[in-house]
């Protein structure tokens, strides 16, 4: 397996954790969210599939998700579904700057970047939910 398609996989594996963490929070985050969680679980999706896609242009086997993840933290009502959030985007942002760290292409390297954007955002929104403050980091991603 290349560099690029192992760092793909890397990231593929961070967005299936995603999109089933998604479910966990759409359960138990506030009425008032429920657009921003519809919202972040699309974009999650999306990048699933266009990951899923790029695997299999590239000439890889991909695998498929697990039946579940386990949550690092019960999440039984909004603030832990919001800081769920949290850790979901902060991970897939670590997957994410890792395919721009590794790759060897400019389209994969793109690829990360804007994904890695996507994540930064979608971090700072909830960090501001949660009242973080700063919501944003100078280098998201970074492990």
């Amino acid at each position: 397996m290349s560099t690029d398609q192992q760092a793909l996989l890397d990231a593929l594996n961070a967005e299936y954790s995603a999109v089933y963490a998604y479910g966990v929070i759409a359960a138990y985050a506030s009425p008032e969210r429920a657009k921003i969680v519809a919202e972040y679980t699309a974009a999650h999706r999306a990048r699933r599939d266009a990951t899923i896609d790029a695997l299999k242009a590239a000439g890889a086997s991909v695998p498929a998700p697990a039946a579940a993840y386990t949550p690092p933290f019960p999440v039984d009502d909004p603030i832990p579904a919001a800081k769920l959030a949290v850790t979901v985007e902060s991970d897939t942002a670590v997957a994410w700057r890792s395919v721009v760290e590794r790759a060897t292409t400019a389209d994969l390297r793109r690829t990360g970047i804007d994904a890695l954007t996507e994540c930064a955002g979608r971090l700072a929104a909830w960090q501001s939910i949660l009242g973080v403050s700063p919501a944003t980091v100078p280098f998201p991603g970074q492990p």
